[in-house]
């Protein structure tokens, strides 16, 4: 069956309300396409047919070289700092936006992809994905919208047939995802730098107006619209930074071109889920000096913002003083708001009534990380464990820690309090994308078998659900597994 062809509607506001950040450009096509993994819910969440989308014409779309009438494909241009320097012009060198859909909800969503070849920005690169890193972003962005963590979806991977060079040939990919958008810092950066070299704010403005229409409607209304809209940037990334944390999840590279107007995660490149607490954590192969490890999300997260707020200084007031006074005062809400963020989501995972008091809760918090950090004990394992013991089983819990001695006071002052474990069990996962079993599904599926990817997604799907027969996708990697990095896929 090929289904239904839908009505497809792609607009493109974006790019007539921002021509200056719009290049109009086409996918190039593929040799050989194959649909790797389609997203039926999300499909559907679309108004689209997933039979449909398994059509030749759907495969098309998917890989943006079948398009409905009127549909303007374009690549966005952005600046951004990358490990801390600034690149005025980077843009999507790999990537186009194929346009917004509006979805059964009547949101407004974007339709992009990833690896449709090279654009104006590419920048000497090819333009290409291949199969592995495509699919690590579909399994972990839907492993992340499980576990309730805003987040660009994953909507398809197509293998296109073409074989790309990396260290090694690889098998071609597309990736299709869908966001709420594909604003970033680094929009507003290339904004900013544009409007410094014409001696105008308009396009800076425009581009505010656009994310506050889109994202922030409440904005319009304030008496400061634009420090209003950075208020609530500020706190969707505090609130989004908690919930990286709450479940060990490290991005990997935390540029501004990769922190979203939307308070959405977004390019899930050499990211990974923490093992072993340590605050040190880092997976990315080129994070050389732990600039982005797990304890430093936080503070670069705030860093980037003090970017976003030096571009909107313009807008904010005229006088630069106390632009940059107001801008500084609500950057000082960050850390508040991930603090009570982060502090409530920990007092969820312990299960602790609300009569245990903020001093209690933020004393049993900051002695429980640092028996982890000693005991390199598996951070998802757990506090799935904890629970068990609030159940009356401590067994499982005390075996995680080779000294168990240090752990036994924690635990009888922590059971005194009466944690609820049915509490608990709601926001710790039991499944997370474990990195060997990423590693093993990206390999399986670069051979051309699907089955452990198909796996792999049925767990991470349910997070918090305990299910037979999948006991191995709530493990820890095996010893002989060895020291993990991640990679980029450029």
């Amino acid at each position: 069956m090929t289904g239904v062809k839908p009505a497809v509607v792609l607009d493109n506001r974006f790019a007539r309300e921002l021509p200056e950040l719009a290049v109009e450009w086409q996918a190039e096509a593929a040799p050989s396409p194959r649909l790797l993994v389609l997203n039926d819910a999300l499909a559907l969440e679309l108004d689209l047919d997933p039979a449909w989308l398994r059509s030749p014409d759907g495969v098309g779309l998917l890989l943006g070289t079948v398009l409905p009438d009127g549909a303007k494909p374009v690549a966005q241009a952005y600046a951004g700092h990358q490990f801390g320097g600034y690149v005025p012009r980077l843009g999507d060198g790999r990537a186009l936006l194929l346009g917004e859909l509006v979805d059964t909800g009547g949101q407004l969503r974007d339709l992009h992809l990833k690896g449709s070849g090279r654009t104006p920005f590419a920048r000497g690169g090819d333009g290409l994905a291949v199969v592995g890193p495509m699919l690590r972003e579909y399994i972990v962005s839907e492993a992340m919208h499980a576990m309730g963590i805003p987040t660009t979806r994953s909507l398809a991977v197509t293998a296109t047939g073409r074989g790309v060079l990396r260290e090694t040939p690889q098998p071609g990919a597309v990736l299709a995802r869908v966001a709420a958008s594909h604003l970033r810092v680094g929009s507003f950066q290339y904004a900013a730098a544009y409007g410094r070299a014409t001696g105008t704010t308009d396009l800076l403005r425009r581009l505010a107006d656009h994310a506050i229409a889109r994202h922030h409607p409440g904005a319009a209304t304030a008496d400061n619209p634009y420090l209003a809209l950075f208020e609530a940037v500020v706190t969707g990334q505090a609130e989004l930074l908690a919930r990286w944390m709450l479940v060990g999840f490290i991005h990997g590279v935390m540029n501004t071109d990769n922190m979203t107007i939307s308070g959405e995660t977004i390019d899930y490149g050499p990211c990974a889920f923490m093992e072993a607490y340590d605050p040190a954590t880092v997976f990315s192969s080129i994070d050389h000096g732990g600039r982005y490890a797990y304890g430093n999300q936080p503070a670069v997260a705030e860093w980037n913002l003090a970017r976003f707020a030096e571009t909107l200084l313009p807008l904010i007031d005229e006088d630069s003083e106390r632009a940059v006074a107001s801008a500084t005062d609500a950057l000082a809400g960050f850390r508040t708001r991930f603090q009570e963020a982060w502090l409530a989501g920990m007092r969820a995972k312990l299960g602790l009534p609300e009569d245990v008091s903020h001093e209690q809760a933020s004393g049993l918090v900051e002695e429980l990380l640092k028996l982890l950090l000693a005991g390199r004990v598996d951070y998802t394992s757990f506090f799935r464990d904890l629970a068990q013991a609030a159940r009356g089983d401590a067994g499982p819990v005390r075996n995680l820690f080779a000294e168990p001695e240090a752990f036994e006071d924690w635990l009888t002052r922590w059971r005194a309090f009466g944690p609820a474990p049915d509490t608990m069990d709601r926001v710790n996962p039991v499944y997370i994308p474990r990195n060997h079993l990423v590693e093993e599904a990206l390999a399986a599926a670069t051979g051309g078998e699907l089955e452990p990817l198909d796996d792999l997604l049925e767990a991470v799907s349910a997070p918090y659900d305990v299910r037979p027969g999948l006991q191995r996708y709530a493990q820890p990697a095996p010893p002989d597994f060895g020291a993990y990095r991640t990679f980029c896929g450029t």
